[in-house]
């Protein structure tokens, strides 16, 4: 799109310092631009109904969000909010900038489904790198491979609940089997799986199961399973 377009552009950041940073270098580059702002999901869900039928031309969003205001900021809420906006705007164009974008791998079929333009964009990213992806996003075109890993994780749902009971709530295997009705035996068999898919196995001179859960812990948060 040209400068000379004018576009529409929904910004949702909670931090005011990049939020008002994000503005100004879109104002630089699409000086015609009409920018709206969010500083939380429930906001940026009732900045875009505000909008219908006319929706914005891109959503520019960061992934660690508070739901509400006066609620913690995190990256879970806005894959949430994400996964929301994709389902019910299938043609939204969006940019993810944040520092957390490994975490889109959680999300990453719905993100292959995705029929608008969606590109990432790390913070540590350079001002000409980041308007490049915004302009990508902006001519429909996908660029996520910032989240790829070095190898493809086809991490189950199920897998995901026990990451999240068992390191957001901090439930033993007894606990989380009742939340998600299962038996614990499955559960055991669900951390096998997922431990194999980390690529986390017990020493062969050791077999301390509390060591593995935690490199499990310390895996799945690089990998951006879990915040």
């Amino acid at each position: 799109m040209s400068e000379s377009d004018t576009l529409k552009i929904l910004v949702v950041d909670d931090h005011e310092v990049v939020l008002g940073g994000t503005i100004d270098l879109l104002k630089r580059q699409y000086p015609n631009a009409e920018i709206l702002t969010a500083q939380t999901a429930e906001a940026a869900r009732q900045r875009l109904d505000e909008q219908q039928p006319d929706l914005p031309d891109l959503v520019v969003l960061d992934l660690s969000l508070p739901e509400t205001v006066g609620t913690t900021a995190q990256a879970e809420v806005g894959i949430r909010l994400l996964k929301a906006l994709m389902q019910e705007y299938p043609t939204l164009n969006m940019t993810v900038q944040s520092t957390h974008v490994k975490a889109l791998v959680r999300i990453k079929p719905e993100i292959d489904k995705h029929g608008g333009g969606f590109t990432v964009a790390d913070k540590s990213l350079s001002s000409k790198e980041m308007l490049n992806r915004v302009d990508w996003a902006l001519n429909g075109i996908t660029h996520t491979k910032d989240i790829r890993t070095r190898r493809t994780l086809e991490i189950k749902p199920d897998w995901l609940t026990v990451l999240k009971f068992a390191f957001y709530e901090g439930l033993q295997d007894r606990a989380i089997a009742e939340r998600m009705n299962v038996s614990e035996r499955t559960v055991r068999h669900y951390w096998t799986k997922i431990q194999d898919l980390l690529e986390v196995y017990p020493e062969e001179d050791r077999n301390d199961g509390r060591n593995i859960r935690i490199q499990t812990e310390i895996r799945a948060r690089e990998e951006g399973l879990i915040d």
